[in-house]
Protein backbone atom coordinates (compact mmCIF):
# COMPACT_ATOMS: atom_id res chain seq x y z
CA UNK A 1 0.00 0.00 0.00
CA UNK A 2 1.09 3.56 -0.64
CA UNK A 3 0.30 4.90 2.36
CA UNK A 4 2.39 1.92 4.46
CA UNK A 5 5.53 2.78 1.85
CA UNK A 6 5.37 6.13 2.70
CA UNK A 7 5.20 5.45 6.36
CA UNK A 8 7.51 2.54 6.67
CA UNK A 9 10.84 4.49 4.07
CA UNK A 10 12.64 5.76 7.40
CA UNK A 11 12.91 1.98 8.43
CA UNK A 12 14.31 0.60 5.91
CA UNK A 13 17.13 -1.30 6.32
CA UNK A 14 20.84 -0.32 6.41
CA UNK A 15 24.25 -1.77 6.52
CA UNK A 16 25.29 -2.69 10.08
CA UNK A 17 28.48 -0.45 10.07
CA UNK A 18 26.75 2.45 8.45
CA UNK A 19 24.13 2.15 11.87
CA UNK A 20 26.77 2.46 14.41
CA UNK A 21 26.55 5.46 15.41
CA UNK A 22 30.20 7.56 14.61
CA UNK A 23 31.41 10.06 17.23
CA UNK A 24 30.85 13.34 16.13
CA UNK A 25 32.98 16.38 15.82
CA UNK A 26 33.65 18.30 19.65
CA UNK A 27 32.06 21.76 17.60
CA UNK A 28 28.83 19.67 16.29
CA UNK A 29 28.38 18.67 20.27
CA UNK A 30 28.66 21.81 21.44
CA UNK A 31 26.76 23.43 18.88
CA UNK A 32 24.06 21.07 19.02
CA UNK A 33 24.08 20.95 22.66
CA UNK A 34 23.12 25.19 22.24
CA UNK A 35 20.65 24.36 19.58
CA UNK A 36 18.27 22.23 21.72
CA UNK A 37 18.49 24.94 24.54
CA UNK A 38 18.03 27.80 22.11
CA UNK A 39 15.76 26.28 20.05
CA UNK A 40 13.66 23.76 22.65
CA UNK A 41 12.86 27.17 24.97
CA UNK A 42 12.00 29.20 21.77
CA UNK A 43 9.34 26.75 20.23
CA UNK A 44 7.57 26.20 24.01
CA UNK A 45 7.87 29.81 25.03
CA UNK A 46 7.21 31.94 21.57
CA UNK A 47 3.54 33.12 21.35
CA UNK A 48 1.43 30.69 18.60
CA UNK A 49 3.68 28.22 18.09
CA UNK A 50 2.60 25.51 20.81
CA UNK A 51 -1.08 26.94 20.53
CA UNK A 52 -0.75 25.44 16.37
CA UNK A 53 -1.05 21.66 18.67
CA UNK A 54 -4.17 22.74 20.26
CA UNK A 55 -5.72 21.83 16.55
CA UNK A 56 -8.99 22.24 16.23
CA UNK A 57 -9.85 23.13 20.38
CA UNK A 58 -8.25 26.19 20.13
CA UNK A 59 -11.60 27.73 18.56
CA UNK A 60 -12.96 27.06 22.12
CA UNK A 61 -9.95 28.92 24.10
CA UNK A 62 -9.55 32.23 25.42
CA UNK A 63 -8.22 34.75 22.75
CA UNK A 64 -5.20 35.27 24.86
CA UNK A 65 -4.46 31.47 25.61
CA UNK A 66 -1.90 31.98 22.42
CA UNK A 67 0.18 34.53 24.22
CA UNK A 68 -0.29 32.41 27.58
CA UNK A 69 3.43 31.93 27.91
CA UNK A 70 4.46 35.54 27.49
CA UNK A 71 2.02 36.73 30.22
CA UNK A 72 3.39 34.14 32.57
CA UNK A 73 6.66 35.37 31.92
CA UNK A 74 6.06 39.27 31.19
CA UNK A 75 7.19 40.13 35.51
CA UNK A 76 10.45 38.33 34.85
CA UNK A 77 10.96 40.19 31.44
CA UNK A 78 9.61 43.35 32.62
CA UNK A 79 12.47 43.25 35.38
CA UNK A 80 15.14 42.33 32.98
CA UNK A 81 14.48 44.88 30.73
CA UNK A 82 14.04 47.27 32.91
CA UNK A 83 17.47 46.71 34.82
CA UNK A 84 19.21 45.49 32.10
CA UNK A 85 18.69 47.37 28.97
CA UNK A 86 16.71 50.25 30.70
CA UNK A 87 13.43 50.27 29.02
CA UNK A 88 9.84 49.35 29.54
CA UNK A 89 9.42 45.95 28.04
CA UNK A 90 5.38 45.82 29.23
CA UNK A 91 3.41 42.88 27.03
CA UNK A 92 1.07 44.76 24.90
CA UNK A 93 -1.61 42.17 24.51
CA UNK A 94 -4.15 44.30 22.36
CA UNK A 95 -1.34 43.93 19.83
CA UNK A 96 -0.75 41.79 16.97
CA UNK A 97 3.10 42.87 16.79
CA UNK A 98 5.56 40.42 17.28
CA UNK A 99 9.14 42.33 17.57
CA UNK A 100 7.42 44.22 20.99
CA UNK A 101 10.22 45.36 23.14
CA UNK A 102 9.25 42.39 25.59
CA UNK A 103 9.81 40.22 23.10
CA UNK A 104 13.16 40.71 21.99
CA UNK A 105 14.18 40.86 26.11
CA UNK A 106 12.45 37.75 26.15
CA UNK A 107 14.83 36.82 23.06
CA UNK A 108 18.02 37.82 25.06
CA UNK A 109 16.66 35.68 28.35
CA UNK A 110 16.48 32.82 26.13
CA UNK A 111 19.80 33.40 24.54
CA UNK A 112 21.27 33.73 27.82
CA UNK A 113 19.74 30.60 29.13
CA UNK A 114 21.09 28.79 25.84
CA UNK A 115 24.62 30.35 26.69
CA UNK A 116 25.01 29.24 30.36
CA UNK A 117 23.21 25.51 29.62
CA UNK A 118 25.46 24.57 26.99
CA UNK A 119 28.78 25.83 28.73
CA UNK A 120 27.64 23.72 31.61
CA UNK A 121 26.07 20.77 29.79
CA UNK A 122 29.60 20.79 27.81
CA UNK A 123 31.33 20.79 30.69
CA UNK A 124 29.17 17.78 32.77
CA UNK A 125 29.06 15.83 29.80
CA UNK A 126 32.19 16.47 28.31
CA UNK A 127 32.97 12.77 27.65
CA UNK A 128 29.83 11.86 25.21
CA UNK A 129 30.98 11.13 21.69
CA UNK A 130 27.64 12.11 20.22
CA UNK A 131 23.50 12.41 20.83
CA UNK A 132 21.92 10.14 18.23
CA UNK A 133 18.71 9.85 20.07
CA UNK A 134 18.54 12.76 21.41
CA UNK A 135 19.07 14.35 18.02
CA UNK A 136 16.57 12.00 16.71
CA UNK A 137 13.94 13.23 18.95
CA UNK A 138 14.96 17.07 18.77
CA UNK A 139 14.45 17.34 15.09
CA UNK A 140 11.55 15.57 15.00
CA UNK A 141 10.03 17.89 17.54
CA UNK A 142 11.20 21.02 15.80
CA UNK A 143 9.94 19.86 12.42
CA UNK A 144 6.44 18.97 13.84
CA UNK A 145 6.80 22.78 15.16
CA UNK A 146 7.77 24.27 11.82
CA UNK A 147 4.96 21.96 9.64
CA UNK A 148 1.92 23.49 12.10
CA UNK A 149 3.45 27.29 11.44
CA UNK A 150 3.40 26.89 7.58
CA UNK A 151 0.30 25.55 7.78
CA UNK A 152 -0.98 28.40 9.75
CA UNK A 153 0.20 31.13 8.09
CA UNK A 154 -0.25 29.02 4.45
CA UNK A 155 -3.72 29.02 5.71
CA UNK A 156 -4.46 33.05 6.03
CA UNK A 157 -3.19 32.77 2.29
CA UNK A 158 -4.99 29.77 0.90
CA UNK A 159 -8.21 31.63 2.62
CA UNK A 160 -7.03 35.13 1.93
CA UNK A 161 -7.67 36.78 4.90
CA UNK A 162 -4.10 37.74 6.03
CA UNK A 163 -3.87 40.20 3.68
CA UNK A 164 -8.01 41.22 2.12
CA UNK A 165 -9.00 42.95 -0.31
CA UNK A 166 -8.63 46.43 -0.27
CA UNK A 167 -11.38 48.36 1.95
CA UNK A 168 -13.47 50.48 -0.05
CA UNK A 169 -11.28 53.70 1.92
CA UNK A 170 -8.10 52.92 0.84
CA UNK A 171 -9.08 53.73 -3.05
CA UNK A 172 -9.57 57.28 -1.83
CA UNK A 173 -6.35 57.32 0.17
CA UNK A 174 -3.29 59.05 -1.56
CA UNK A 175 -0.56 56.21 -2.41
CA UNK A 176 2.03 58.69 0.03
CA UNK A 177 -0.14 58.29 2.84
CA UNK A 178 0.37 54.42 3.20
CA UNK A 179 2.76 52.75 5.38
CA UNK A 180 5.23 50.20 4.08
CA UNK A 181 3.66 47.82 5.18
CA UNK A 182 0.23 48.84 3.95
CA UNK A 183 1.67 48.92 0.57
CA UNK A 184 2.57 45.51 1.10
CA UNK A 185 -0.96 44.27 2.24
CA UNK A 186 -3.21 46.05 -0.13
CA UNK A 187 -0.27 45.07 -2.97
CA UNK A 188 -0.97 41.44 -1.73
CA UNK A 189 -4.29 41.74 -1.09
CA UNK A 190 -5.19 43.24 -4.41
CA UNK A 191 -4.55 40.11 -6.24
CA UNK A 192 -6.26 36.82 -4.33
CA UNK A 193 -4.69 34.53 -7.04
CA UNK A 194 -1.27 35.43 -6.18
CA UNK A 195 -1.79 35.35 -2.64
CA UNK A 196 -3.18 31.60 -2.49
CA UNK A 197 -0.30 30.58 -4.82
CA UNK A 198 1.96 32.14 -1.83
CA UNK A 199 -0.37 30.01 0.47
CA UNK A 200 -0.22 26.98 -1.54
CA UNK A 201 3.37 27.11 -1.51
CA UNK A 202 3.54 27.33 2.68
CA UNK A 203 1.04 24.47 3.26
CA UNK A 204 2.49 22.28 1.21
CA UNK A 205 5.82 22.71 2.89
CA UNK A 206 3.94 22.04 5.82
CA UNK A 207 2.64 18.92 4.61
CA UNK A 208 5.41 17.92 3.85
CA UNK A 209 7.22 18.25 7.36
CA UNK A 210 4.36 15.79 9.10
CA UNK A 211 5.80 12.97 6.62
CA UNK A 212 8.95 11.30 7.44
CA UNK A 213 9.48 10.13 4.10
CA UNK A 214 8.90 13.83 2.63
CA UNK A 215 10.67 16.20 5.64
CA UNK A 216 13.91 16.79 3.59
CA UNK A 217 11.48 18.14 0.73
CA UNK A 218 9.29 20.56 2.92
CA UNK A 219 11.93 21.95 4.81
CA UNK A 220 13.65 22.55 1.40
CA UNK A 221 10.56 24.38 0.36
CA UNK A 222 10.29 26.34 4.35
CA UNK A 223 13.61 28.13 3.57
CA UNK A 224 12.09 29.07 0.14
CA UNK A 225 8.90 30.06 1.56
CA UNK A 226 10.46 31.54 4.68
CA UNK A 227 13.58 33.39 3.46
CA UNK A 228 10.71 35.44 0.91
CA UNK A 229 9.05 36.34 4.20
CA UNK A 230 11.64 37.49 6.07
CA UNK A 231 12.93 39.44 3.33
CA UNK A 232 9.69 41.27 3.26
CA UNK A 233 9.46 41.62 6.46
CA UNK A 234 12.80 43.42 6.77
CA UNK A 235 12.24 45.75 3.75
CA UNK A 236 8.40 46.68 4.37
CA UNK A 237 8.48 46.97 8.43
CA UNK A 238 6.42 43.95 9.19
CA UNK A 239 6.49 43.57 12.74
CA UNK A 240 7.00 40.08 12.16
CA UNK A 241 10.79 39.68 12.15
CA UNK A 242 11.96 37.72 15.07
CA UNK A 243 9.49 34.98 14.12
CA UNK A 244 9.98 34.49 10.31
CA UNK A 245 13.91 35.03 10.69
CA UNK A 246 13.50 31.67 13.46
CA UNK A 247 11.01 29.73 11.19
CA UNK A 248 14.13 30.26 8.79
CA UNK A 249 16.54 28.87 11.02
CA UNK A 250 14.88 25.97 12.02
CA UNK A 251 14.24 25.04 7.98
CA UNK A 252 17.92 25.33 7.85
CA UNK A 253 18.49 23.27 11.04
CA UNK A 254 16.47 20.85 9.58
CA UNK A 255 18.60 20.83 6.59
CA UNK A 256 22.02 20.70 8.24
CA UNK A 257 22.51 16.80 8.72
CA UNK A 258 21.40 16.15 5.15
CA UNK A 259 24.13 19.34 3.92
CA UNK A 260 26.89 16.72 2.39
CA UNK A 261 23.96 14.74 0.76
CA UNK A 262 22.60 17.89 -0.76
CA UNK A 263 25.99 19.30 -1.74
CA UNK A 264 26.79 16.56 -3.41
CA UNK A 265 23.62 16.44 -5.70
CA UNK A 266 23.32 20.27 -6.18
CA UNK A 267 26.43 21.25 -6.48
CA UNK A 268 29.39 19.13 -6.16
CA UNK A 269 27.60 16.53 -8.74
CA UNK A 270 28.65 13.49 -7.07
CA UNK A 271 26.28 10.64 -6.38
CA UNK A 272 24.70 10.98 -2.89
CA UNK A 273 22.75 8.54 -0.30
CA UNK A 274 19.07 8.66 0.12
CA UNK A 275 18.33 11.75 2.57
CA UNK A 276 16.47 9.93 5.85
CA UNK A 277 15.38 11.30 8.57
CA UNK A 278 16.52 9.72 12.32
CA UNK A 279 14.75 6.94 13.77
CA UNK A 280 13.02 7.44 16.85
CA UNK A 281 13.38 3.89 17.90
CA UNK A 282 15.00 0.75 17.53
CA UNK A 283 12.42 -1.12 16.37
CA UNK A 284 10.81 -0.78 13.21
CA UNK A 285 7.24 -1.62 14.11
CA UNK A 286 7.44 1.34 17.04
CA UNK A 287 9.07 3.94 13.92
CA UNK A 288 5.89 2.82 11.20
CA UNK A 289 3.70 3.86 14.46
CA UNK A 290 5.95 7.22 15.30
CA UNK A 291 5.66 7.98 11.89
CA UNK A 292 1.84 7.30 11.65
CA UNK A 293 1.16 9.55 14.97
CA UNK A 294 3.01 12.51 13.45
CA UNK A 295 1.27 12.13 10.17
CA UNK A 296 -1.96 12.17 12.58
CA UNK A 297 -0.29 15.72 14.26
CA UNK A 298 -0.47 17.13 10.73
CA UNK A 299 -3.90 16.00 10.18
CA UNK A 300 -5.15 17.74 13.43
CA UNK A 301 -3.28 20.82 12.90
CA UNK A 302 -4.62 21.32 9.28
CA UNK A 303 -8.00 20.78 10.47
CA UNK A 304 -7.36 23.25 13.10
CA UNK A 305 -5.83 26.01 10.84
CA UNK A 306 -8.73 25.68 8.22
CA UNK A 307 -10.80 25.97 10.69
CA UNK A 308 -9.17 29.38 12.06
CA UNK A 309 -9.02 30.51 8.48
CA UNK A 310 -12.79 29.56 7.83
CA UNK A 311 -13.79 31.50 10.73
CA UNK A 312 -11.46 34.65 9.90
CA UNK A 313 -12.95 34.70 6.31
CA UNK A 314 -16.33 35.01 7.80
CA UNK A 315 -15.28 37.21 10.44
CA UNK A 316 -13.41 39.80 8.61
CA UNK A 317 -12.46 38.11 5.10
CA UNK A 318 -14.39 38.16 2.15
CA UNK A 319 -17.29 36.29 3.58
CA UNK A 320 -18.04 38.96 6.55
CA UNK A 321 -20.79 40.78 6.82
CA UNK A 322 -21.26 44.03 4.64
CA UNK A 323 -22.72 47.43 5.56
CA UNK A 324 -26.17 47.74 4.39
CA UNK A 325 -25.16 50.67 2.50
CA UNK A 326 -22.02 49.04 0.99
CA UNK A 327 -20.51 51.62 -1.37
CA UNK A 328 -18.53 54.77 -1.86
CA UNK A 329 -21.08 57.61 -2.26
CA UNK A 330 -20.01 60.83 -4.00
CA UNK A 331 -21.69 64.02 -2.57
CA UNK A 332 -24.23 65.99 -5.21
CA UNK A 333 -25.73 68.26 -2.94
CA UNK A 334 -25.09 69.65 0.62
CA UNK A 335 -27.74 71.79 2.52
CA UNK A 336 -27.11 73.30 5.94
CA UNK A 337 -29.87 75.13 7.94
CA UNK A 338 -31.60 75.45 4.52
CA UNK A 339 -28.78 77.11 2.48
CA UNK A 340 -26.84 75.03 -0.67
CA UNK A 341 -23.12 74.82 0.42
CA UNK A 342 -20.52 74.67 -2.15
CA UNK A 343 -18.54 72.23 -3.01
CA UNK A 344 -15.00 74.61 -1.65
CA UNK A 345 -11.84 73.05 -0.67
CA UNK A 346 -11.45 75.13 2.71
CA UNK A 347 -14.74 73.93 4.21
CA UNK A 348 -14.12 71.24 6.80
CA UNK A 349 -17.77 70.89 7.50
CA UNK A 350 -19.11 69.86 3.84
CA UNK A 351 -18.60 66.20 2.90
CA UNK A 352 -17.02 64.88 -0.39
CA UNK A 353 -17.94 61.56 0.06
CA UNK A 354 -18.99 58.60 2.25
CA UNK A 355 -18.16 55.45 2.52
CA UNK A 356 -19.72 52.36 3.94
CA UNK A 357 -18.11 49.08 3.89
CA UNK A 358 -18.06 47.72 7.38
CA UNK A 359 -21.34 47.30 9.66
CA UNK A 360 -20.62 49.59 12.57
CA UNK A 361 -18.30 51.48 10.81
CA UNK A 362 -18.78 54.94 8.52
CA UNK A 363 -15.91 57.16 6.87
CA UNK A 364 -16.78 60.52 5.93
CA UNK A 365 -14.17 62.38 3.27
CA UNK A 366 -13.67 65.79 3.46
CA UNK A 367 -13.64 68.82 0.55
CA UNK A 368 -9.65 68.16 1.61
CA UNK A 369 -10.03 64.04 0.89
CA UNK A 370 -9.18 63.78 4.63
CA UNK A 371 -10.55 60.79 5.68
CA UNK A 372 -12.60 60.81 8.93
CA UNK A 373 -14.08 57.60 10.79
CA UNK A 374 -17.26 57.22 12.49
CA UNK A 375 -18.89 55.00 14.47
CA UNK A 376 -22.42 54.67 12.77
CA UNK A 377 -25.87 52.51 13.93
CA UNK A 378 -28.04 52.01 10.41
CA UNK A 379 -31.68 51.16 11.21
CA UNK A 380 -33.15 49.64 8.20
CA UNK A 381 -36.64 49.15 9.52
CA UNK A 382 -36.56 52.96 10.83
CA UNK A 383 -34.77 54.33 7.80
CA UNK A 384 -32.30 56.01 10.12
CA UNK A 385 -28.49 56.47 10.12
CA UNK A 386 -26.81 57.63 13.74
CA UNK A 387 -23.47 58.84 13.97
CA UNK A 388 -20.61 59.06 16.97
CA UNK A 389 -17.78 59.91 17.82
CA UNK A 390 -15.46 57.45 19.48
CA UNK A 391 -15.33 57.34 22.69
CA UNK A 392 -12.42 59.27 24.50
CA UNK A 393 -12.35 56.72 26.87
CA UNK A 394 -12.71 52.96 27.68
CA UNK A 395 -15.98 54.02 30.03
CA UNK A 396 -17.07 57.16 28.18
CA UNK A 397 -20.11 57.85 26.41
CA UNK A 398 -19.75 57.94 22.54
CA UNK A 399 -20.71 61.42 21.64
CA UNK A 400 -23.13 62.15 18.92
CA UNK A 401 -22.61 63.73 15.81
CA UNK A 402 -25.22 63.63 13.26
CA UNK A 403 -28.60 61.89 12.67
CA UNK A 404 -30.41 60.92 9.54
CA UNK A 405 -33.40 59.85 8.40
CA UNK A 406 -32.54 58.23 4.89
CA UNK A 407 -34.23 57.22 1.66
CA UNK A 408 -33.17 55.54 -1.55
CA UNK A 409 -35.30 56.94 -4.45
CA UNK A 410 -32.90 54.41 -6.92
CA UNK A 411 -30.59 51.72 -5.76
CA UNK A 412 -27.88 54.62 -6.63
CA UNK A 413 -28.76 56.71 -4.91
CA UNK A 414 -29.11 58.26 -1.06
CA UNK A 415 -30.80 61.13 0.57
CA UNK A 416 -30.43 61.81 3.95
CA UNK A 417 -32.35 64.33 6.49
CA UNK A 418 -31.29 65.29 9.76
CA UNK A 419 -29.23 66.93 11.96
CA UNK A 420 -25.21 67.32 11.65
CA UNK A 421 -23.66 68.89 14.48
CA UNK A 422 -27.01 70.15 15.55
CA UNK A 423 -27.34 71.97 12.28
CA UNK A 424 -30.46 70.34 10.24
CA UNK A 425 -28.78 69.21 7.35
CA UNK A 426 -30.24 67.44 3.71
CA UNK A 427 -27.36 65.51 1.50
CA UNK A 428 -28.07 63.93 -1.49
CA UNK A 429 -25.50 61.23 -2.55
CA UNK A 430 -24.94 59.01 -5.71
CA UNK A 431 -23.07 55.48 -5.21
CA UNK A 432 -19.85 55.01 -7.40
CA UNK A 433 -19.41 52.53 -9.53
CA UNK A 434 -16.77 50.28 -7.86
CA UNK A 435 -15.40 49.01 -11.59
CA UNK A 436 -14.68 52.99 -12.26
CA UNK A 437 -11.05 52.36 -9.97
CA UNK A 438 -8.55 50.48 -12.06
CA UNK A 439 -7.19 48.37 -9.01
CA UNK A 440 -10.90 46.54 -8.80
CA UNK A 441 -11.51 46.54 -12.69
CA UNK A 442 -7.75 45.60 -14.38
CA UNK A 443 -8.26 42.17 -15.15
CA UNK A 444 -5.84 39.15 -16.63
CA UNK A 445 -5.15 39.58 -20.40
CA UNK A 446 -2.41 37.12 -22.67
CA UNK A 447 -2.14 39.91 -25.27
CA UNK A 448 -0.90 43.69 -23.89
CA UNK A 449 0.75 45.88 -26.59
CA UNK A 450 1.19 48.55 -23.43
CA UNK A 451 1.89 47.91 -20.17
CA UNK A 452 -0.92 49.40 -17.73
CA UNK A 453 0.59 52.04 -15.60
CA UNK A 454 -2.18 54.02 -14.55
Amino acid sequence: MVGVDVLERQDDEVPAEASRPRPWHPVTRVAFRFCVVYFGLFCLLFAQIMFAFTGIVGRWLPDLAIIWQMKLLAPVLEWVGRHVFGVDAVLHEDSGSGDQTVIWVMMFCILVVAAVATLTWSVLDRRRTGYPKLSAWFFTFIRLCLGGQMLFYGIAKVIPTQMPSPPLNALLQPYGDFSLMSVLWLQVGSSPVYQILLGVAEMLAGLLLFLPRTATLGAMLSVVSMAQVFVLNMTYGVPVKILSFHLLLLSLLLLAPQAQRLANVLVLERPSEPATQPRLFDSAEANRIAALVQVLIGVWMLVGTVNTGLTAWNDFGGGREKSELYGIWSVTEFTAAGHPVPPLLTDANRWQRAVFDDPGVMFIQRMDGELMPTAVTIDSEAHTITMTAPPQSPNATPAPIGTFTFERPTPEQLRLNGELNGTPTAIVLNQMDLDAFPLRSGEFRWIQDYPDFR
